[in-house]
Order: C-alpha cells, then sequence, then structure tokens
C-alpha cells in the first residue's frame, strides 16, 4: 500500500544570514510573525511596514535526508506540494527537481533515491509579474498593482476591503507518497440521477512504475452497498456504479442533504496499491436562460425544484489563508446557514477553497457558485499564462466535482462588463485580454470534464454581445451605482433577473475596532480607521448614505458607528425585499459580501474578527423562507408575503396605521394565503394608507412574529418621539454568563441595537435592529455578559432618536 509522510516539520526560513523557524503549510509572514520580526499587518498602519517582505525573494530549507525513512520499501518515491505561492524553483540536494509559477495547482516531483538538502526559492511576486507584463505586454487593471500577469491569489495585492500583503510560501502541505507497481493518479467522478436511480462513473487514471507496466492490476469501487469491479491492463479504466432509490441532495430550505461515501482501491494480486475517497450527493442541476417578456432568465433549478437564490459574496477569510483552519471554515459558513444563506458565491480574485470548504458546503446544504479566478482585469492569453490557466482549470475542475454543493462554475468577475464600460478597449488596440479564456477555453474544459454543471461566462454577463454585458433584463448583474451615487432606495428602480453583487459599507463592531487599533481616539477620520477603510472614497460615501436618511454626527462616533450599521442593514434589507417581491422575474441576490480578510471597513455581514454586524440578523430576516414586507406601489404602499416554503403560508396580517404620539388611528386584519415558493401582493387597504407626506403618521403590518414598518417620508422628516424604554437584566438560569436583557418600550422605539461587544469584547446577542411600539417589550439573549447590569446595558443599547 502506498506511504505517505506528511513534511510538516523541520523547515526553515532564510532571513538575513539566520534560519528561522518554518511551518508548513504557511507563508513568510507567519513565519516572520512567529519569530516576531515583523508586527501584526492587522493592527494599526502595521501594514506599511511590512511591505517589504512581499518585494523580496526567500529561501526555505529542509533536511530531506532523514525524511525518506519509507523510500526503500518502494520503488517510487514522489514528493508533492499541494499548493506553493507562487514562483519557486524547487532543489533536492543541489539537482533542480523544477520550477512553478502558479499557486492554484499542485506539483509532484520524482525524487526516487535522491538525497540532501531539499530547497524550495520563491522569487518576489512583483519580479515574476514584471517578467510576464515585459514578455505579453501591459493589460489595463482597476488597480495599480500587477495581478494580472501571475497566477496567485489577486487579493494578496489589495483590495477595495483588504490589505496588501503579498504572501510567498508552501501555503498548502508537502508530503512524500511511496509506492510500487501503481498509483491512482486522477479519479473523475460523474455523479448523475435519473428517477430515482443514481449513478456514479468513475474514470480512472493511473500511473505506473517502470516494473509495473504491464502488471495486471484490479480497480474496485463501492457507493451504498453497490459493487464495481474492472481489470486494469493499460492506464486508464472506467467504473460504473447504478445506484437504485437513491436519496437527493437538496439545497438548505428545501430537503436534506445525504451524502454517500464512494471508495475506490486499486489492487494487484489481491493486495491495495492505492486507495481513494470521496462523498457524492445525487441531484441535477441546471440554469434556466429562458427568453420571455421581460428579457432572459437566469434561474437555478435543483431537482427540478426552481430556485430563488438567497446567496453572500465570499472573499479569502484570511489574507494569509494558510491560516484558514477546517474549523473556521465550519465556523463562518454555519453563520451563514444560520442567516437562511443557501448559496455561497466564491469571488474570482481569491482561490479555489481548501477540501474542508466545500465539505462543510455539502453537509449544511449551502450551494456553491464557483468563479475561476479572473477579476477586474485584462489577462494575457499568451504563454507562459495561457498553459498555467488551463493546468490550474483542469486540475480544479477535477478536485471539486465530487461536491454535490458545487452547483455552476462562472469564468470570471467583471472583466466582460470591464472590456465593454472600462475604456479598456481603446487600451488593448486589439491586444488578448482573457475573452479567449471565458468563451473558449474555460467552457471546453467543463464541458469535457464536468459536463453535469452548468457554465456561466461571468459575473456580470447577458449571455452573448447582443446586450451590454451588465443589463439588468438578461442574465446576471452586478448593482453598483446605488453605493457609489446614489440611495439605497433606488434598488427599486429596476428588476434584474439575477443580482449576483449588490452591498453597502459599514465599519466592524466597535470591540474589533479597539483590538485593531489599539489606543487610538476613534473617529470617522482618525488615521487607523481611514487605514481601515479601502474603498475609494468610502467615508463619503458612508456619511453620505446615513445624511439621506438622518442627521450626520459631528464628534459623536458612537452614534456615527451605529447610524452607519442601521442605514448598512436597512439598504442590504431593501435590496433583496424588492427583488424578492418580484420572484420570480427575479431569481436571486447574492449579498456583497459574508466575510472580511482582516478588520476593515467593508460590506461585510461578519466582521474581520468574526463578529455578526446587524446586517448578519437582517439576512436572517429577509432570506427566511416567510418574507412579510411592505413595498411602494403605483396607488401607495403595497403588502407583501413572500413564501419561498414548501407549504401555503396561511395567516393573519394585521394592519396598523400608528400616530407619533403613541395612539392608534387605524387597525386592519387581513386573512391572507401566500402559496409555496410563490409571492402574493396586494394593496393596502385605504383605511391604512397614511397621509401622502404625513410626518406623525406609520404603517405598521405584523403576521407570525414578523414585522414591516412603512413611513411616509425619509426617518430625518419623521416626528420622531424622544424614545423612552425601560430595561431589566436577568441572569438565565444557573448560566452566570449569560443574561436576558427585556426592553419595554413607552414611546416608538425604532431600530433598537444592542451592541454587546460594547459590554464585554466575547459578548454576543441573539437578534439585530427590532422596532417596538409603545407598551411593546422583547428581550434579548446575550451571551458572554455575565455579571452586566442595567448601566452598562445601557449603554450599549442605541435607537433612532429626533433628528
Amino acid at each position: 500500500m502506498k506511504d505517505v509522510t506528511q513534511l510538516t516539520e523541520g523547515w526553515s526560513l532564510s532571513h538575513d544570514g539566520a534560519r528561522l523557524a518554518a511551518r508548513v503549510p504557511g507563508c513568510v509572514h507567519t513565519d516572520l510573525l512567529a519569530a516576531s520580526v515583523i508586527p501584526d499587518p492587522f493592527l494599526g498602519t502595521n501594514e506599511n511596514d511590512i511591505a517589504w517582505a512581499g518585494r523580496r525573494s526567500w529561501t526555505y530549507t529542509h533536511p530531506f535526508g532523514t525524511a525518506g525513512a519509507l523510500a526503500g520499501e518502494h520503488e517510487r518515491t514522489d514528493l508533492v506540494f499541494e499548493g506553493l505561492d507562487t514562483a519557486a524553483r524547487v532543489t533536492l540536494g543541489g539537482r533542480e527537481l523544477g520550477s512553478t509559477r502558479n499557486m492554484h495547482r499542485s506539483y509532484r516531483f520524482d525524487v526516487t533515491g535522491l538525497d540532501g538538502e531539499l530547497r524550495v526559492e520563491f522569487a518576489s511576486a512583483y519580479d515574476e509579474a514584471a517578467a510576464v507584463r515585459e514578455a505579453v505586454g501591459e493589460r489595463p487593471n482597476v488597480y495599480p498593482e500587477p495581478f494580472q500577469y501571475i497566477r496567485k491569489m489577486a487579493s494578496s495585492f489589495g483590495w477595495d476591503w483588504g490589505p496588501t500583503v503579498v504572501t510567498a510560501g508552501m501555503w498548502r502541505p508537502v508530503r512524500l507518497e511511496h509506492w510500487s507497481t501503481a498509483r491512482i493518479a486522477r479519479v473523475r467522478p460523474l455523479v448523475t440521477v435519473d428517477g430515482g436511480a443514481g449513478r456514479v462513473e468513475l474514470r480512472i487514471d493511473l500511473e505506473r512504475t517502470a516494473r509495473g507496466t504491464d502488471r495486471p492490476l484490479v480497480a474496485h469501487a463501492t457507493v451504498a452497498g453497490t459493487e464495481a469491479r474492472a481489470d486494469v491492463r493499460g492506464d486508464a479504466v472506467t467504473l460504473v456504479l447504478d445506484v437504485p432509490d437513491v436519496r437527493l441532495w437538496w439545497p438548505r430550505g428545501y430537503g436534506e442533504q445525504p451524502l454517500y461515501d464512494v471508495d475506490l482501491t486499486l489492487l494487484s494480486d489481491g493486495s491495495a496499491l492505492d486507495s481513494w475517497h470521496r462523498r457524492a450527493g445525487f441531484r441535477t442541476v441546471e440554469l434556466d436562460h429562458s427568453a420571455d417578456e421581460h428579457g432572459t432568465g437566469f434561474t437555478f433549478v435543483v431537482n427540478g425544484e426552481r430556485v430563488f437564490v438567497r446567496g453572500v459574496n465570499w472573499i479569502p477569510d484570511d489574507v494569509l489563508p494558510s491560516r484558514i483552519t477546517p474549523e473556521r471554515y465550519r465556523t463562518r459558513l454555519t453563520q451563514a446557514a444560520d442567516a437562511n444563506i443557501d448559496l455561497i458565491r466564491i469571488w474570482g480574485g481569491g482561490i479555489y477553497e481548501d477540501e474542508a470548504f466545500y465539505d462543510a458546503c455539502d453537509e449544511l446544504g449551502l450551494m456553491v457558485w464557483q468563479d475561476f479566478l479572473f477579476a477586474c482585469s485584462a489577462y494575457p492569453e499568451e504563454q507562459p499564462l495561457r498553459g498555467e490557466i488551463e493546468a490550474e482549470a483542469r486540475e480544479n475542475v477535477v478536485r471539486l466535482m465530487p461536491h454535490p454543493s458545487l452547483v455552476v462554475w462562472n469564468g470570471n468577475n467583471e472583466n466582460l462588463w470591464g472590456f465593454r464600460d472600462w475604456e479598456w478597449e481603446d487600451k488593448l488596440a486589439g491586444d488578448s485580454w482573457g475573452e479567449g479564456y471565458y468563451l473558449g477555453l474555460l467552457p471546453r474544459v467543463v464541458a469535457e470534464l464536468d459536463p453535469t454543471r452548468p457554465y456561466t461566462a461571468g459575473s456580470p454577463w447577458s449571455g452573448s454581445w447582443d446586450h451590454h454585458p451588465n443589463d439588468p433584463d438578461h442574465g446576471t448583474y452586478h448593482s453598483w451605482e446605488v453605493w457609489n451615487r446614489q440611495d439605497y432606495t433606488e434598488y427599486r428602480a429596476n428588476v434584474p433577473r439575477f443580482v449576483s453583487e449588490f452591498g453597502w459599507q459599514a465599519p466592524p463592531a466597535m470591540a474589533t475596532l479597539r483590538r485593531a487599533l489599539p489606543g487610538e481616539e476613534l473617529a470617522p477620520d482618525s488615521p487607523g480607521m481611514l487605514h481601515h477603510q479601502k474603498a475609494e472614497d468610502g467615508n463619503g460615501k458612508l456619511n453620505r448614505g446615513v445624511a439621506r436618511h438622518f442627521a450626520l454626527p459631528e464628534g459623536d462616533f458612537d452614534r456615527w458607528h451605529y447610524l452607519t450599521q442601521v442605514v448598512q442593514a436597512r439598504a442590504v434589507a431593501t435590496g433583496i425585499e424588492h427583488w424578492r417581491a418580484n420572484w420570480p422575474r427575479c431569481a436571486g441576490t447574492i449579498v456583497w459580501q459574508l466575510n472580511d480578510c482582516w478588520p476593515v471597513s467593508s460590506w461585510s455581514a461578519v466582521d474581520g474578527d468574526g463578529r455578526l454586524k446587524p446586517l448578519h440578523h437582517e439576512l436572517r430576516r429577509v432570506y427566511a423562507d416567510r418574507l412579510l414586507t411592505l413595498q411602494p406601489g403605483a396607488e401607495g404602499p403595497e403588502l407583501v408575503l413572500a413564501n419561498q416554503g414548501a407549504e401555503p403560508w396561511t395567516t393573519t396580517v394585521t394592519l396598523r396605521l400608528m400616530r407619533t404620539d403613541g395612539t392608534l388611528a387605524a387597525r386592519v386584519p387581513l386573512g391572507l394565503t401566500a402559496p409555496p415558493r410563490e409571492v402574493l401582493r396586494l394593496p393596502v387597504p385605504p383605511e391604512a394608507v397614511p397621509a401622502t407626506g404625513s410626518a406623525k403618521e406609520y404603517l405598521v403590518a405584523d403576521a407570525d412574529e414578523l414585522r414591516a414598518v412603512h413611513l411616509p417620508v425619509r426617518d430625518q422628516e419623521f416626528d420622531y418621539p424622544e424614545p423612552r424604554y425601560e430595561i431589566t437584566v436577568q441572569t438565565v438560569g444557573g448560566d452566570r454568563d449569560t443574561v436576558d436583557v427585556t426592553v419595554t418600550a413607552r414611546t416608538l422605539v425604532r431600530d433598537l441595537l444592542l451592541q454587546a461587544d460594547r459590554i464585554a469584547p466575547d459578548a454576543s446577542a441573539d437578534r439585530g435592529l427590532t422596532t417596538l411600539l409603545p407598551g411593546e417589550r422583547t428581550t434579548i439573549r446575550v451571551h458572554g455578559a455575565g455579571g452586566a447590569g442595567a448601566n452598562t446595558v445601557r449603554a450599549a443599547l442605541f435607537c433612532v432618536e429626533p433628528a
């Protein structure tokens, strides 16, 4: 049987004549941090002080002679690098094994019989990119960094939410594989289902030693009690396993996620030489691009069920991706599932994530939209990049295709749009820019290797050059004009077929800011805050977003922080409520973004320290199966019940026309039923509609513990009463660390928010923004707040106040 030796320990990193202890997986920055050579780049403005590390070459060494103890028992020893970041030269005992120039693929070298010192010499990513740029010529880019010339995580070079931390190192595991006769080189599993019957077709490629060339072998596979066996004479064989009565894998909210173990063993004379194991799920997935009176659709259909996608965009969870553990993946993806999210889009400026990411998605029912790794730039199609890109695509398509959660391959992020709208065409003057990848190479690779999944050329993409790439009436759409230039109410101006990016910024939690900016007197424009705001005019857009609805606080950072959180949550909710109300014309939204890679003001719902912003709680509400919302209509407000559940939603909606003095002007109960997977929309009865332009009336709709509020004017024009409420704090049972905070309103209390991390850095509340009418109460459970008294809790409570 093949033996594997992990090369985790024993590595050294050369630095200024010394050898520092190094860990693999890891990178230069993690090793320099461990040796106290550099400060934490996430704190203050330290990012500037460590920039030199990304511009140097680095060498890792390992005393390889002690690592080959098992080699004598086998015919062959391979040295396998699962990920080298990025341009590296590998030598063993002074003999060059090879060179690499791609972070996104693995490398294998035959080291049979070799010994001596193992050296991995990394060139500066900037030097590698400069050499490629010199060879292929200049290409336009949205950022002044050379990421389109090197197959490396583009966001290493910074983004409008990320720091510039240009890494180098062995960011994924390194191992020795000792084997004899033959090994399993590649398995391409095609998993299909027809009716109640499933099929697993394993297309297997082998590699043989010289002595194993003519040896008869046997491939044996099992899944769900079904077996298949075949004699192998050459280097390839196909096994087909038909599985009756399979249970279907469903996205969360539509059914369960059964997974089946698929095991393959390669044998010689009855003895196992190698094995392969994955889990499979049986489901069908397609994209419906049908034309209709509105344009061209973009609707996911899973197991025959049309799905309104409730998605979020994902960026690398750490700018030093070797630090992301399986436990961290699980935590972050569970946070997504807790917000009723059912799809994660892996954005094209990051990485193909570790297996642990996709395993968690398989189990949690989170569909995965996988970008190929191209973002916001014109990419040369000449060598040496073209060959690397094809090899990278082929490896990762095969690596990821066992996962039922993976539902679509996407060619790029915003590059087709960029060619049309970002003044690239004249600058390119006929040079290649990536179109051949997105409309040629990549769809061919997917069709050849993974025909069970759809491919789309880009995000956004209208389906052909017959329409503008970001036409809301055709295909996928990115909505960024609203954040950049408009009020969030402008999300209601159109009904795109599928919104694959939109979002609004807010700062991270206060505890995150205090950790990241130690000792700083916080202000929107304080040095650390500005350094941790990477978006162009980011604070200006934040301030304008607040000022359109509220009085912009002057000199009150706490108030500013609260209002930016409110506006972020409201903005995203406004878009989703409008687009969900227009299902099936609009078939999904993917919010930018779920997570952060460091502590930063950004569009995320979970900040760089893993704390939940109010946006996360708002996503849980607007992405729930049942959504109650009030939408503006041509003749006045409309009541919308969006039911994504499998059962009819029969309820009584209570409409109340309220006055700001706390009195009730009208009460209208409505018995309604929203059919499964459908939207019910009807006008609000006239007696419940506030007077046009009234600053003293508002409409409230309630049903099944859901609430929607409609004001006829903006908040700054509304006659809010001075908020009055009472609080009590009570320890929960014997758990001294958990308290219940009960708030009783004596007036209208709009968007009440308990920022639990202000009580204690690790404290968390079970809800976000809450609106209470006079006399109502709510209880907020807070974990990690043991010993907190009423005064401490009150200081962490915020709500909307009169202008």
